[in-house]
């Protein structure tokens, strides 16, 4: 389970400065970035900071199984018997592979029997019963992978283009690409939060985890799902900054 940690695609922004009958541009740092995206980040320092804490609690609680045979039994009492399950390494890399079909687990969660490995790998097992059963918004999902990555590269790039030359349609057009990344942000929040469920009704139904021992699985799932909330607030907040920013700008 990679924790959703609130990527800022870019850290500063940047403002012209023109004067009559002048067309050069000064580029600065503007401090208002922050001003507009404080919550974000501050919500994902404190995300962070529950998700290390409750893994490390949950991992000296003991659990019968190892994480892999954890998300194994999951995979094929759903009939995912096709889903591989790899080791990788890195500490919770831990992630769902829809295009090959692997569940890749680090090292820790692979082989631990832990609450925190268990937790873990179901929840990664539960993104696999998604793809399985074809829920819909991971398929939305994970096209909307590309229009993300170009939206936090590309759009930017043509955003920070377009002030730097004064033509505000290319730092709209930017703008536009960006929304890709928030669009991506909102439909992935919903996707996690349905793979936690699955996980966390799978670990009992199959018997992995009593519900009465179900806490330390909770606390680890449940601070991961805020750093997805971090994650979309950032992208929001971001935005909309960039659009107030330009409107600002186009009103002079």
């Amino acid at each position: 389970m990679k924790p959703g940690v609130a990527h800022d695609t870019v850290s500063e922004a940047y403002a012209g400065a023109t004067s009559r009958g002048n067309t050069s541009t000064t580029m600065f740092f503007d401090p208002m970035y922050f001003v507009y995206v404080a919550p974000a980040l501050l919500l994902a320092m404190w995300a962070q900071w529950r998700v290390h804490s409750a893994y490390a609690a949950a991992s000296q609680e003991p659990a019968p199984i190892t994480g892999a045979a954890a998300a194994r039994l999951i995979l094929d009492s759903a009939g995912a018997t096709d889903v591989a399950i790899e080791q990788v390494p890195g500490k919770l890399s831990d992630h769902y592979d829809p295009q090959a079909k692997v569940l890749r687990l680090s090292p820790e969660v692979y082989s631990q029997r832990s609450l925190a490995a268990v937790g873990i790998a179901a929840h990664e097992a539960g993104h696999a019963l998604q793809d399985a059963q074809g829920y819909a918004l991971m398929s939305i999902r994970n096209a909307a992978v590309g229009i993300a990555n170009i939206g936090s590269g590309f759009g930017v790039i043509l955003l920070l283009i377009g002030l730097g030359i004064g033509l505000s349609q290319l730092a709209w057009l930017g703008i536009l690409l960006f929304g890709g990344t928030v669009f991506f942000q909102l439909v992935n929040l919903p996707v996690e939060f349905d793979a936690s469920n699955r996980a966390k009704a799978q670990l009992v139904s199959l018997g992995i985890v009593p519900q009465a021992d179900m806490g330390g699985v909770n606390r680890v799932l449940n601070a991961a799902a805020w750093t997805y909330v971090a994650a979309t607030l950032q992208s929001l907040l971001t935005l909309l900054y960039y659009a107030s920013f330009l409107t600002g700008r186009d009103s002079e």
